[in-house]
């Protein structure tokens, strides 16, 4: 683990230097990442000239699950985004070279092309959960604050273990890629809107069998207070931490059988 974590980070620091070499692309490229994001939010806003509520919540509440589930998401699309290239490495043999050297395969994937300009999503996601928690009228307990610290911590902990099981189904597939972004990007589209505005089915399905309802929606109902619409008991609005640390568990043994079976280009 640890000598994982150095691979990783001394990875990343290369990265970072080389982006740092062109500061003004930076500069502008990060701003595009936070333009490009912004715009999801500009139309939930543009909704709102329309309507006062979006399925029984108001602007504020819509902006919490948005900015909970924007960081979270955006924090894991940093750390790990460029595993969904995997596919693209198995088909064209470039993963063999990664084999061969002295370290993780997934810490080598995670941080090859590591894109410092993904903060862009972070910074866009942070200020729209603030504008939301500020403007919510809600009174603050201390089991209220720990809740959203555990739901952007178990959130975070969830997205990642998508990415790193996607990949693994990569490994059989091989063109996947957009496979694992309908549970990643268009999960996180999904949870930026209240659970009451989709079909019970689905929630029953992003609930029980892919747990992205943790992400926020669950914890999010205790901080709002309000019952979730599958009635389930309040203790497991902060059972996110939980789910998180089972689905991370699941995404590694995914990721081991995915890289034993592999057996190089061309085979």
């Amino acid at each position: 683990m640890r000598h994982g974590l150095r691979v990783y980070r001394l990875t990343v620091a290369m990265w970072i230097r080389s982006t740092m070499t062109y500061r003004a692309s930076f500069a502008m490229t990060t701003f595009g990442n936070f333009a490009a994001t912004a715009f999801d939010f500009a139309a939930i806003l543009l909704m709102f000239t329309h309507v006062d509520a979006l399925g029984g919540y108001s602007l504020p509440e819509i902006a919490l699950l948005y900015g909970a589930a924007g960081t979270s998401f955006g924090i894991v699309d940093l750390l790990l985004g460029t595993v969904d290239r995997l596919g693209r490495r198995v088909r064209d043999g470039t993963l063999d070279t990664l084999l061969v050297r002295p370290a993780p395969v997934l810490v080598q994937v995670a941080a090859d092309r590591f894109a410092l300009r993904r903060l862009g999503r972070i910074t866009q996601g942070l200020l729209v959960l603030g504008y939301g928690l500020f403007a919510l009228d809600v009174d603050w307990t201390v089991s209220r604050v720990l809740t959203v610290v555990l739901m952007l911590l178990g959130g975070a902990g969830i997205f990642g273990a998508l990415f790193v099981g996607g990949a693994a189904f990569q490994f059989f597939a091989q063109d996947a890629a957009e496979v694992q972004n309908s549970f990643t990007y268009g999960g996180n589209t999904l949870l930026q809107y209240p659970p009451t505005i989709f079909a019970r089915d689905l929630v029953r399905g992003v609930t029980f069998v892919v747990p992205l309802a943790f992400v926020n929606w669950l914890p999010a109902m205790h901080v709002l207070g309000r019952p979730y619409p599958l009635d389930l008991p309040q203790w497991t609005a902060f059972a996110s931490p939980l789910v998180a640390a089972g689905c991370c568990a699941l995404a590694g043994l995914a990721w081991r059988a995915g890289l034993r079976a592999y057996r190089s280009t061309g085979n």
